[in-house]
């Protein structure tokens, strides 16, 4: 199990006290904002699903990117990808928008000082596995090999808290991860497990948590520096960019969400996939669901471009 012993229970997520006067975050994507009713809403989980190949990491490099004019800071990339597919994040990030992504490191913890010193950037990339290669699910991987996947992610639980905590100290909102392989139950995917301790244990807790956690016995030294820090969970955001086994969009439109998985409990949920007109294949997405917010609900065709997605 990756949660600690000394864990609290999780924190829920709340949104109907959200209203549409409530200053919504743009997604970066031309057109999309309008289809969510004005963007959507802070402090919530998005979740983009659909095939390799298909924007999703475009336009999760755009949504990040949209955090530099509204919050004033770009946000962070979360790369739990494994099996040696170039994900191209920093390539899309530099050819869209000039904006070189600074990789935090895998094999140590910044020292308090480091964490502490708020004009030394942390890095705004983790790419969280050391090596890719296999995919990750308990079907695919021997019991021993399933073993090992457990004990590395639990090493670098410490590393992934710091990259966080690090970088909400220094005003990041929002978190694309990415990364995610189909699995037939997100019980059996390592990564599943990873984003559901991400997201719970870290991005929808109290910074003294996130901190108890980090620091642990050093937590009462830099208590001071903890509170003076302080951020509010409730404004960070998260685009999680999941790999559907469907292509086409209508098989995503007609998929059933199972009970406690991770679409079901988002709230918005966007489909990226193809549709056919005539005798050709061309992109479009569908807004399956947007709590809190009338949203459109049409299929509307997009484009990308060496400037990234637009929709409609």
């Amino acid at each position: 199990m990756l949660l600690r012993n000394n864990q609290r229970k999780k924190v829920p997520e709340t949104v109907n006290d959200r209203t549409n006067d409530v200053r919504r975050l743009s997604t970066g994507v031309e057109g999309l904002d309008e289809l969510l009713g004005g963007g959507l809403l802070p402090g919530t989980l998005t979740v983009v699903s659909g095939a390799t190949g298909i924007g999703k990491t475009q336009l999760g490099i755009q949504f990040a990117r949209a955090g530099k004019e509204q919050e004033g800071r770009t946000g962070l990339v979360f790369d739990m990808s494994a099996r040696g597919d170039a994900q191209s994040h920093d390539e899309y990030a530099r050819r869209m928008f000039g904006w070189q992504l600074r990789a935090a490191p895998t094999d140590r913890v910044p020292g308090s000082r480091e964490l502490f010193d708020l004009a030394c950037p942390l890095g705004d990339y983790l790419h969280v596995f050391d090596y890719a290669g296999r995919r990750v699910t308990r079907g695919d991987l021997e019991f021993e090999a399933w073993q090992d996947w457990q004990a590395e992610l639990a090493r670098k639980l410490n590393v992934t808290i710091a990259f966080f905590y690090g970088n909400f100290l220094r005003g990041a909102r929002r978190v694309v991860a990415d990364g995610i392989e189909p699995a037939h139950r997100a019980s059996e995917s390592i990564q599943f497990e990873l984003f559901e301790y991400v997201y719970h244990q870290i991005l929808r807790k109290d910074h003294d948590w996130v901190a108890r956690d980090l620091l642990r016995e050093r937590y009462r030294a830099h208590a001071g520096q903890v509170e003076a820090n302080a951020y509010d969970y409730r404004q960070v955001s998260c685009l999680l960019l999941y790999t559907s086994p469907e292509a086409m969009l209508e098989e995503l439109i007609s998929r059933k969400l199972d009970e406690g998985d991770v679409l079901s409990n988002a709230n918005t949920v966007i489909y990226l996939g193809k549709i056919r007109e005539g005798n050709k294949l061309s992109k479009a997405l569908y807004i399956a669901k947007h709590r809190g917010s009338a949203c459109s609900d049409e299929i509307v065709p997009y484009t990308i471009t060496e400037r990234g997605m637009t929709a409609g």
